[in-house]
């Protein structure tokens, strides 16, 4: 086990028998280091503001004050992504350099598979501006059941079924499979996906889609970059976890 394994299972042994204490002998043997190297730990943890405390006498050793220590905070991957994109929009702000300090600890602290998932996510979630402007006030998504199928279809590569409407008012039902949450131009959310009824890329926005389900086909593997937008006049920003 490496330095910092080690020092997060201190804090989830101290954490898991609080408000009991446990000997610097006792977690070193469990620990399988030297009583010092375990001192030095505590002394570590203790500069970074966990709230570990000392228990003197003979059956005396070291507690946490678990009222103090929240336990760790399981986000999903899209939960990390909604933050991220909730980042994106809000600018310059107090704390903001903090704020997505936070964000990273968090993406951080996820097991391996789901943070990587969450990035993959993170990355086809976009917004755009034109230069020099900040970022536009955001109008209704439209449905709810809408925007909740594109989501699940982008977390889980499926193909979606939607009834679009366009500019004109027509109505027509095609499978797409979704490639880029775009958002910012005019306020509005899109969807940018391949149409298999245009055999191309094409481009939704979210309050014309009339109707959106999410199907059992996978989605083949496409490169990120065939969604690309192609709006010289407009910076794209992705929604970054780290």
């Amino acid at each position: 086990m490496n330095r910092t394994d080690r020092l997060y299972a201190l804090v989830e042994d101290l954490r898991a028998i609080a408000p009991r204490c446990r000997s610097a002998r006792a977690l070193a043997e469990r620990f399988e280091v030297s009583v010092r190297t375990i001192e030095r730990d505590i002394t570590a943890l203790q500069e970074s503001g966990v709230p570990i405390y000392a228990e003197p006498g003979r059956k005396g050793g070291y507690a946490i004050d678990k009222k103090m220590s929240l336990p760790p905070l399981n986000f999903s991957p899209a939960e990390a992504v909604a933050i991220a994109v909730a980042l994106s929009q809000a600018g310059d702000q107090p704390f903001g350099r903090h704020a997505h300090s936070a964000l990273r600890k968090v993406v951080a602290a996820m097991p391996g598979q789901e943070g990587e998932l969450a990035r993959e996510l993170a990355r086809r979630v976009q917004l755009v501006r034109r230069p020099g402007e900040g970022g536009e006030e955001s109008r209704p998504l439209g449905p709810e059941h809408v925007s909740r199928a594109i989501e699940e279809a982008l977390l889980r590569r499926r193909v979606l079924r939607l009834d679009y409407a366009d500019a004109k008012g027509a109505l027509t039902s095609r499978d797409v499979e979704p490639g880029v949450f775009l958002g910012g131009r005019g306020g509005f959310w899109y969807l940018v996906a391949w149409c298999r009824l245009r055999d191309d890329v094409r481009v939704f926005r979210l309050d014309r889609i009339a109707a959106a389900t999410v199907t059992a086909e996978r989605c083949p593997e496409r490169p990120l970059e065939g969604f690309a937008t192609d709006v010289p006049e407009l910076i794209v920003h992705g929604t970054l976890l780290d």
